[in-house]
This record gives structure tokens, sequence and C-alpha cells, in this order.
């Protein structure tokens, strides 16, 4: 059994992202949610998003994106097993193409994490099950698990150690 992790991030904007470009990006965004926009702000919407999930990403520019890398190489060391990080949003690869790198690495059971612990999320609660059961009907060979939601207890004894360290 070829057993690999999956870790699903946020994600952020790139900090040198011309701004005039992500104002009109989130301009868009905020029209295609309302349903208010025609097939040429929804194509300019598209190539916007796609010129900056493909950004090139540095940890000056995307400190988040080189901390989420940083995290996956600190699993992989613990583990033992490979981990790709996918994201939610602004970042590539997404975390649907990240679950198609693991099913192309021949992984028979995919564990799927997230630092985002607290229920009520959408990304957590909502995107990544959804995004998972898409996965699971194409690749009914592959087990997956979202290892989800996390017990208050046990966030709260993780808040409450690194608490610790500064009382």
């Amino acid at each position: 059994m070829k057993n690999m992790i999956v870790l699903a991030m946020h994600g952020s904007p790139p900090r040198d992202f011309p701004r005039e470009d992500l104002s009109e990006f989130f301009r868009l965004h905020a029209q295609i949610q309302q349903a208010n926009s025609s097939a040429p702000e929804k194509d300019r919407y598209s190539f916007l998003n796609n010129k900056m999930v493909n950004w090139p990403r540095t940890k000056q520019n995307d400190p988040f994106h080189a901390a989420s890398e940083e995290l996956a190489t600190h699993l992989n060391s613990i583990l033992g097993h490979e981990v790709i990080v996918g994201y939610n949003e602004f970042c590539a690869p997404s975390f649907q193409q990240a679950l198609q790198l693991a099913a192309n690495r021949n992984a028979t059971q995919i564990i799927v994490a997230t630092p985002m612990m607290t229920r009520g999320g959408e990304h957590a609660e909502k995107d990544i099950p959804a995004q998972i059961e898409e996965f699971r009907k194409r690749h009914l060979n592959i087990e997956i698990t979202y290892a989800w939601p996390f017990e208050s207890t046990q966030i709260a004894k993780f808040l409450a150690e690194q608490i610790s360290r500064f009382v």
C-alpha cells in the first residue's frame, strides 16, 4: 500500500502581484458570486485567476506559500510519506490537482490533512469534503480519508502548549 498525504492549504495572493489586477480580480469575483457578470467578465476573471495561480512564488512575495511547503517537508520527515500541498485558491497546484498528482504517483491511500482546525470554516467544512467526493467518484481504487474535524480538546491542548512557551 502506497500512502500519500495531501495537505490542503488556503493560499494567498503573492505580494508582488500587480495591484490593479488584484483589485479587478476581487471586483469580478464579487460580481460572479452575485451571478451578476457577463461572459467577457467571466473570461477576464478566469484570465486573472490563472495569472495569479501561476505567478512565481518566493519566500519574499508569498511567505504563506513558503511556510506551507516547509510544513509539508516537516510532515514528510516525521511521517515518512510523501506530502503534496494543494491550495484552495490563489496558488498552484489546486487542491484537486494535488489529489490527482497523488493518484498519478500510484497512491493507494491518500490522507487529506489541513491546519484549518476549527469547525465552521467554509473551506475545511464544505469545499474540501466536496472536492474529496468528486475525486473519490473518479478514483474508486484509491482509499481517501479526510483527517478532520479536530476535537476541540486537541486544539485546546495544542494551543495551551504553545501559550505555555510564553507564560
